[in-house]
């Protein structure tokens, strides 16, 4: 979905978009395969480090789910400089997706629209990937993989395409991601409401179990719900075990301030115009949540402002994806800047000291 990389980025992005959004994606795929990467980033300053299930992240700033769908290119993602990249979404068998076009760029709105129907290698391709990563001892420092999981849009039963996954690729993952929030698999935000939540947690605990590994698991949740809603999955998250949410996934709303030729095309809506709503939920979450669950702010992140009010707003960690496509790599350096000079203009000596500081007005 994203086109952001070339090494001469200044001219790359431009050419990138001369095509179409998913055939610059996969060119940009092919590239970093190929190990056409940029020097390794600066660090980040230390009071940008955040502690996290159990985990020091180097930045808050991550890779969403989504851009690396087959576990290809996490190494070359952190590099790039993210403090954590989110592979997938994985489902067990290889599927196609829904039919292209598929991905719609909106820049006038610096947003996209997607349709893409958790199209993916399968389980398999990702494990093997997955295991040479952390077998080859070549992972940057520090580097973090969350693996994003959901259920084939055929699944007789999606809880079992789950337990599957997990089974497979609990030992190999930092953090496990249970994607029941994607607009694009008929029926799978069902997952989300009641006693089919607490079941897929239970599922998950046991094949989690069943592994031998103990990875964090979170939730990702769309930006959709109500409040009510809201309530009711931080309960059943902690209840059946979670870590922690990741709020929220793309909307099937926010249509109708768009300007783009393509606002009316069915699927999930990302990027900027996103900001604003999945920050609300996200607020509502933490205060649900009383502090019993870890959680990751994304939708419409492209500034240090952005993730800051994200973090302000209750998020110890944030991601982004849909500002590449406008903004470039060089992105996450203005980001880590703006991010040290806000903590400093607040009197903040770490992103910890700034989590949920708007509800403590």
């Amino acid at each position: 979905m994203v086109d952001f990389y070339s090494p001469l980025e200044s001219m790359g992005l431009p050419l990138l978009r001369l095509l179409d959004a998913e055939t610059a994606h996969r060119l940009t795929i092919q590239a970093l395969r190929a190990g056409i990467v940029p020097p390794p980033a600066p660090a980040p300053l230390e009071r940008l480090a955040v502690r996290a299930f159990g985990l020091r992240f180097p930045s808050p700033v991550g890779l969403a789910a989504g851009f690396d769908k087959d576990a290809e290119v996490p190494r070359a993602m952190l590099r790039v400089g993210f403090g954590f990249v989110e592979v997938g979404t994985i489902t067990p068998k290889p599927q196609a997706g829904n039919p292209r076009p598929r991905i719609f760029r909106l820049t006038q709105d610096r947003a996209v629209i997607n349709r893409l129907g958790f199209n993916n290698k399968g389980l398999e391709a990702a494990r093997a990937r997955l295991t040479a990563l952390r077998n080859d001892g070549a992972r940057a420092p520090g580097g973090i993989v969350a693996v994003n999981i959901g259920a084939n849009r055929d699944a007789a039963d999606p809880v079992q395409d789950y337990a599957t996954c997990i089974r497979a690729l609990a030992p190999l993952a930092d953090l496990l991601v249970l994607n029941i929030s994607s607009p694009n698999t008929p029926g799978l935000r069902d997952l989300q409401v009641g006693a089919r939540l607490d079941a897929l947690l239970a599922a998950t605990m046991a094949a989690r179990t069943q592994s031998g590994a103990t990875p964090p698991v979170l939730v990702k949740i769309a930006p959709d719900l109500t409040e009510d809603e809201v309530g009711t999955i931080v309960d059943a998250a902690i209840s059946g075990g979670a870590a922690g949410l990741i709020v929220g996934n793309t909307t099937v709303g926010l249509r109708d301030a768009l300007r783009g030729p393509h606002r009316n095309e069915k699927g999930g809506l990302s990027g900027r115009p996103l900001m604003a709503r999945s920050t609300e939920v996200l607020a509502q979450v933490y205060r649900a949540a009383g502090g019993r669950l870890t959680l990751v702010g994304t939708g419409g992140v492209s500034s240090g402002a952005d993730a800051y009010a994200k973090i302000r707003a209750g998020a110890t960690l944030v991601e982004l994806y849909t500002a590449l496509v406008y903004e470039g790599t060089a992105l996450l350096a203005r980001i880590h800047a703006e991010l040290a000079e806000l903590l400093a203009r607040d009197g903040f000596s770490s992103i910890a000291a700034a989590i949920g500081a708007d509800h403590q007005r």
